[in-house]
């Protein structure tokens, strides 16, 4: 086993374990010896997104991106980054970008719709959401209980998205 496989198997441990803190140290290690490891990278930005220093993983999504500009996870971490920095447009940007590769992504239809309804869009993200609930049931639960349509919950428009 390399000395990279061998931070990278600690660093997901210390991640399993819930120590994030250890298992940054491990993924810092590893991009001083190779700073364009992706997998090192994507779990970087991850544990700063987890922190809440969505600018520190935006950085490290860049780096991804720079190397595989389709690289769908960095793609849709970023815009979640940009999400809850309340930077709407650019994180909408991030999931269309998701959505030109993969068209029927979820996980970008899901957090698209609620950036729109963020950003002040009502109707069109709720048309998104809409959309996403007849492709996988099990969103409408998911929206039922996210913070971020806590403003429109009272909304009709979104009472019968959801029940």
């Amino acid at each position: 086993m390399s000395e990279i496989e061998r931070l990278l198997s600690e660093g997901q441990r210390s991640l399993n374990l819930d120590n994030p803190k250890e298992a940054l140290s491990f993924y810092e290690k590893i991009l001083d010896q190779k700073p364009t490891h992706l997998e090192a990278l994507l779990k970087k930005g991850n544990i700063f997104g987890r922190f809440g220093r969505f600018n520190e993983a935006i950085l490290c999504y860049d780096d991804v991106l720079l190397q595989e500009k389709e690289n769908l996870l960095a793609l849709l971490n970023k815009g979640l980054c940009h999400h809850n920095t309340g930077q709407y447009d650019i994180a909408i940007t991030c999931f269309n970008l998701v959505l030109k590769i993969k068209p029927q992504n979820k996980t970008a239809l899901y957090n698209k719709s609620s950036s729109i309804i963020k950003s002040g869009k009502i109707k069109e993200g709720l048309e998104i959401l809409s959309e996403l609930i007849k492709l996988d049931y099990s969103y409408k639960e998911q929206a039922k209980y996210d913070v971020d349509f806590v403003d429109i919950k009272l909304l009709n428009e979104f009472k019968e998205i959801i029940s």
